[in-house]
């Protein structure tokens, strides 16, 4: 499953989870070794897919001694990571991962709903799948959720997102320059810095990986 991170897509979503779409004919997974994990791959792990953060080959130096394989791993339903050593021939099923389109629909104490733009079938993810993810969706909004299994198991939004201002701090009046800044507060109730020439009911855009003000909307 090289994010759903090769590349850039062409909707301008984050590769952090860019994951290949499996097809009907691909019946029998293929096997990895552990030898041949690399960093930025995916592989079934105890029935759970992981995405390789690092790996590191050991090589024996005494004879008949076995090649071992740690591997920095990230546990795609938990986001916990850890290391473990493998040997050298062990192997890992190819994880059944896909990602589709889909939209934002509400969120209650069970979770956070979204609309396949394709089936048109109604998905959830729990709110630790979710993270805070929440303080950049509004209702109608894209992204691409993540499936194992045919079961979502999380989600990646675009690079930059567009939301209104509906508080700002007081700020000098004539500076454009952009370079001072002052607290505002968008409509999902995240609250970032913006230049002191941003004012309430305004849209702007914000990068979702720093939280930063990307410009006007």
């Amino acid at each position: 499953m090289p994010p759903i991170m090769v590349g850039e897509s062409r909707t301008g979503y984050a590769m952090a989870f860019r994951f290949p779409i499996s097809h009907p004919e691909d019946s029998m997974a293929a096997l990895l070794e552990a030898i041949t994990v690399k960093r930025k791959m995916y592989f079934e792990f105890e029935n759970a897919p992981y995405y390789c953060l690092e790996a590191e080959v050991s090589t024996p130096t005494a004879r008949g001694g076995q090649t071992l394989v740690r591997l920095k791993m990230r546990n795609l339903l938990t986001q916990a990571v850890f290391d473990k050593t493998f040997k050298a021939q062990e192997k890992f099923k190819e994880p059944d991962l896909e990602t589709v389109e889909a939209s934002y629909l509400y969120s209650d104490s069970e979770g956070s709903y979204f609309l396949d733009q394709e089936t048109f079938d109604t998905l959830r993810l729990s709110g630790g799948m979710i993270a805070n993810a929440l303080e950049f969706l509004v209702e109608g909004a894209i992204v691409k959720l993540n499936k194992f299994n045919g079961n979502p198991i999380g989600l990646e939004l675009p690079d930059k997102v567009e939301l209104e201002v509906t508080y700002t701090e007081a700020g000098a009046q004539g500076d454009t320059s952009g370079k001072v800044t002052k607290l505002g507060r968008l409509e999902t109730g995240l609250e970032i810095k913006v230049p002191l020439y941003i004012q309430e009911g305004e849209r702007v855009k914000v990068y979702t990986e720093t939280r930063e003000f990307a410009g006007r909307a």
